[in-house]
């Protein structure tokens, strides 16, 4: 997967999440994740529903992206740190508007590379 900015395009390696148990896994309970890896969400048409952290060890940035690949909203999610019991309290990271994909990675990882909102993801080095 390639994210490009106006200066430079960034290659990471993802894990794809398509289906819905993928999708609801996420990266639940790993410990670490590897500087250039991320997990692409794809959904098979617009929505505008939020993430959580529940479970998630590691603090997350996702990118929500259009179906032209246009970055549209970047938010940076920390773990869940409520107990089990409480876990359907955890906060909900929603973009605010429609989206079909969305990249997590590193907490800072966008920031660090001075990735912004309209900048572009990519399946291939052709776009």
């Amino acid at each position: 997967l390639y994210v490009t900015t106006p200066s430079q395009t960034y290659e990471l390696v993802v894990e794809v999440a398509e289906t819905p148990e993928q999708q609801m896994r996420g990266l639940m309970y790993r410990t670490e994740l590897a500087e250039d890896h991320g997990m692409v969400f794809l959904f098979p048409r617009a929505t505008d529903v939020g993430f959580w952290m529940k479970n998630t060890k590691i603090p997350l940035s996702i990118a929500f992206f259009d179906q032209n690949g246009r970055i549209v909203r970047i938010l940076d999610m920390d773990p869940c740190t409520l107990p089990p019991e409480e876990s359907d309290r955890c906060p909900v990271y929603a973009p605010g508007l429609a989206y079909v994909g969305a990249l997590e990675v590193n907490q800072g990882w966008f920031a660090a590379r001075g990735v912004k909102e309209g900048d572009s993801i990519s399946f291939g080095p052709w776009k």
